[in-house]
């Protein structure tokens, strides 16, 4: 009977222990800040702006610091939600800002004249493996309208490369606004950037700090020894290094249990609020509420985020997540189903992130030239001729086109995207995402991370630093300029975690004359031809890494480049997913103009795997949008976009809508299907929703189907 007592007792202890709340082992002791925002004077949505705060570029003006050198945490805050907020949307209200979505409009749909301010709790802290090198910023947003009796989490894992903010205008918006606890993650490729000559590191919330002093607290601080930074800064003045390039890690191997962190970490955040204190108030345990899948939660968000996601609900054993939307999701798998638009077989399908983002970096220079540019100029509005021309002629002195004039190398280029699996949908996009450096910048910071590459590699001849101006674009100390100074103060705030960004440029070390020596890439004198071609020396060596060639055509690689490209292939292999999400209900949304992270690699590559692991009839429903692609902040920026694009994010938020209510209520999601829009006429008109993007039909007209039978996915014209 005693033996009996003593089991139940310890049966009784470990129940107890078991359901006392403790914070989870990835969470760094010590990281964990809590604020609370009253939602007037600063809120979690809009950091106190409002919905006309976010709105305003020049009146009103984005938010200031009282010293721009030295930046406030709270600062820091309040420009980085204002920054990475109008990053991923149009802000302008012609094109739905503030009428088809914002702060100010409520779940309904219905805009307001209500700021759009919420008020609740932040939670912020580090994630880590325990040797302070990983250091994955994970925020809880709480807001005050959360019902612990019927709560709620969205994930809101980071788009981009962006910091912790990077996704508070999609899931953050949509979650706070429905009352749920927002779970955010930066996925180990967020706002941290190592300025290794004067060895100044970030913090968890902005502000910088020696890196001796900062210590694990760092965001990121490069794995070397003060002999290899030394060393390195001798030969490499002024130069930086940043998170996602150049943790080491491969951050995107762990997109997933990441994204699983941040909703285990906001569990424990609920359950500190809401769940049963003991009634010793001094040091008072916690009982949970909450134990793992207890909560309605939906992992959402978009581009990397969306992809992040969906690795999360395939790694989900301990069933965390309810269901899914990803947004144009950069995701990827080793191989997928026969795919087909309008009856024809599509031209590639499921390549990986870098094969298709370092043959868009070699060719959309060139392709900005060809003859469907000529009856839509305002597509182009930033290279030039001789830009075009040069980067042509760089692709033919390396035999990478055939064709003989410029007219001729540029339909070639053009039709190599295709080729490649690029929609013809997609053509007039190459242009603007090169001129941005949008896909060059994606193409150099994926070949580092894949690589593992250190920072003193200067792989394929890059590096990062400052520069003195854009046009002559030499290496000066980030101490030397003002603005520099700040900007790299700030950067938290303004930056976007891939180079260019803040006052951080990309850098040619390989710039020859009249741009001797290291030099800003869009304006350095490549060594094979002499001229200003966007550096194809350097583009061509990123292209060899996957094709293990020279100039990615022609002989072997070996020595250095081999075993770099070798290391990189193994990165590629480390990142890509089964499309197994176990049932899991899921929608994926993406537009089918989309230049950046092509349908055929992503949404329909992925859809048509998950079918063919888990069956037609799947819960996996997948919505192509005609006349969307993936920047939506381009639509307000450039004015050839305004007439020939619509906002993806209204179908985010609508898809969101769909999965909340099946979670909650049961509701039918609409099936798999084409999303038929129509853009503006001008960019003065005001989008219509009746007009322009009208709701996803709950049963759409057969011609609008998507299907899977017999292997294959069939995807109408």
């Amino acid at each position: 009977m005693a033996k009996r007592t003593v089991l139940l007792f310890l049966a009784v202890a470990a129940c107890r222990g078991s359901d006392e709340n403790t914070l989870p082992s990835f969470v760094v002791r010590g990281s964990v800040v809590t604020k609370t925002y009253d939602g007037t004077s600063d809120d979690l949505l809009t950091a106190g702006l409002g919905a006309f705060g976010i709105a305003g570029a020049t009146n009103p003006p984005p938010p200031t610091f009282v010293d721009p050198a030295n930046p406030t945490a709270a600062e820091l805050r309040k420009r980085a939600i204002y920054n990475n907020y109008r990053a991923l949307v149009d802000t302008t209200a012609n094109g739905g800002y503030g009428v088809l979505y914002g702060p100010n409009v409520d779940v309904t749909g219905t805009p307001s004249l209500n700021p759009g301010r919420i008020a609740g709790e932040e939670w912020l802290a580090y994630d880590d493996d325990g040797t302070g090198r990983v250091n994955v910023t994970m925020m809880v947003q709480v807001p005050s309208t959360f019902d612990p009796d019927k709560p709620c989490i969205v994930t809101g894992t980071s788009s981009g490369s962006r910091g912790v903010y990077g996704a508070i205008a999609t899931a953050g918006d949509w979650g706070l606004k429905n009352g749920c606890a927002v779970a955010y993650t930066d996925k180990g490729s967020g706002m941290g950037v190592d300025d290794l000559q004067n060895n100044t590191v970030n913090l968890i919330d902005g502000p910088r700090d020696d890196a001796a002093d900062a210590g694990t607290r760092s965001n990121f601080t490069a794995n070397l020894t003060d002999a290899d930074r030394t060393a390195f800064n001798a030969a490499n003045p002024n130069r930086f290094a940043v998170k996602h390039a150049h943790s080491q890690i491969n951050p995107e191997r762990d997109w997933g249990l990441y994204t699983l962190h941040a909703i285990e970490f906001a569990y424990y955040v609920l359950n500190q609020k809401f769940g049963a204190r003991s009634s010793d108030a001094g040091n008072a345990a916690v009982t949970r509420k909450y134990h793992a899948g207890q909560i309605l939660t939906i992992a959402a968000s978009v581009s990397n985020g969306g992809g992040a996601s969906l690795a999360a609900a395939e790694q989900d054993p301990q069933h965390w997540i309810s269901g899914v939307v990803a947004g144009e999701p950069q995701v990827q798998v080793a191989s997928t189903s026969a795919i087909q638009r309008g009856g024809t077989a599509v031209a590639a399908k499921a390549k990986p992130l870098y094969d298709y983002m370092t043959l868009a970096a070699l060719y959309q220079g060139c392709a900005a030239g060809a003859a469907i540019y000529a009856s839509n100029a305002n597509m182009n509005p930033s290279l030039t001729t001789a830009q075009i021309t040069n980067r042509c002629a760089g692709l033919k002195a390396k035999a990478l086109l055939t064709a003989t004039t410029q007219q001729a190398q540029s339909d070639e280029a053009l039709q190599k995207l295709r080729d490649a699996g690029y929609e013809a949908d997609s053509d007039l996009l190459h242009s603007t995402h090169f001129s941005t450096y949008a896909t060059p910048a994606v193409a150099l910071t994926y070949a580092n991370a894949y690589a593992r590459a250190s920072v003193k590699d200067n792989l394929c001849g890059y590096s990062f630093a400052a520069v003195d101006s854009q046009a002559i674009g030499a290496v000066v100390p980030v101490t030397s300029m003002a603005a520099n100074a700040q900007g790299l103060a700030q950067i938290f705030a303004n930056g976007n975690g891939v180079p260019p960004t803040g006052p951080i440029e990309i850098i040619n070390n390989n710039s020859v004359a009249p741009m001797s020596g290291p030099h800003r890439d869009q304006v350095s004198v490549s060594a094979s031809t002499n001229v200003a071609d966007f550096n194809i020396d350097g583009a061509a060596c990123l292209r060899g890494l996957w094709t293990g060639t020279v100039d990615g055509l022609g002989t072997a690689l070996t020595g250095t480049l081999l075993s770099q490209s070798n290391a990189l292939k193994s990165g590629v292999q480390q990142v890509q997913r089964t499309a197994r999400l176990r049932g899991i209900p899921t929608i994926l949304v993406q537009g089918r103009n989309d230049a950046l992270v092509p349908v055929n690699h992503a949404s329909r590559a992925y859809y048509g795997a998950n079918k063919l692991a888990e069956g037609a009839d799947s819960p996996t429903y997948y919505y192509e949008v005609t006349n969307a692609q993936h920047f939506d902040t381009f639509i307000g920026a450039f004015a050839g976009y305004q007439t020939r694009f619509i906002p993806l994010h209204r179908y985010v938020i609508e898809s969101l809508d769909f999965m909340y209510k099946h979670l909650r209520d049961g509701a039918p999601i609409p099936p798999s299907q084409v999303v038929r829009t129509t853009p503006r006429s001008s960019g003065n008109n005001l989008i219509s929703k009746s007009q322009n993007v009208p709701d996803i039909p709950a049963t759409p007209s057969p011609a609008d189907q998507i299907v899977f039978s017999n292997g294959t996915l069939s995807v109408p014209e």
